[in-house]
């Protein structure tokens, strides 16, 4: 790893595991603008941001560097080949899968440093598969209007970052 670099690869992501952070995952993102935003965001939180490719663009695209402005040397990002291999790394009980597919609502889980808040694709969410093997880790964002399909990521990704913050008294 370079230590001038906040980019890490899973040969390094035992470093950003030694933090007592939480982490946000994405899987195969494919807006630059809400990966930028949420960089932002875990630049600002010091979480660990993982970035699950293939990924909808390139890490120089000019919107991604414009969402994060001048914060990415402030963000610990952990770059995974894909979704198989990031999940072979991880303990189950560390993942929180979100995901319009659940009833069980965010608020329920209990989450500790160490967490691993996994968001899909903007435009399907996570594999179907993935979500029923872990189905008991899938949780949701109520919504009161059924005619809203879902929030855009970077809210949904702030949304439970701060929930997972608050529960330990920040």
């Amino acid at each position: 790893m370079n230590p001038d670099s906040p980019f890490l690869y899973p040969s390094d992501a035992d470093a950003a595991h030694d933090c007592h952070c939480f982490h946000v995952v994405l899987v195969e993102p494919e807006i630059p603008p809400n990966t930028g935003s949420i960089a932002r965001l875990c630049g600002a939180t010091g979480t660990v941001l993982h970035l699950v490719h293939p990924l909808g663009f390139k890490t120089d695209d000019r919107h991604l560097k414009r969402a994060g402005l001048d914060y990415w040397p402030q963000v610990r990002i952990v770059h995974w080949p894909d979704l198989a291999a990031f999940l072979a790394a991880q303990p189950a009980e560390r993942l929180h899968l979100l995901t319009t597919k659940t009833r069980r609502p965010y608020t329920t889980a209990r989450f500790q440093p160490g967490d691993m808040l996994v968001f899909g694709r903007e435009t399907k969410g996570l594999p179907e598969e993935t979500l029923a093997l872990y189905s008991g880790r899938c949780l949701t964002i109520p919504m009161s209007n059924p005619r809203i399909r879902s929030l855009n990521l970077a809210m949904s990704a702030g949304i439970v970052l701060y929930e997972a913050i608050r529960q330990q008294g920040a």
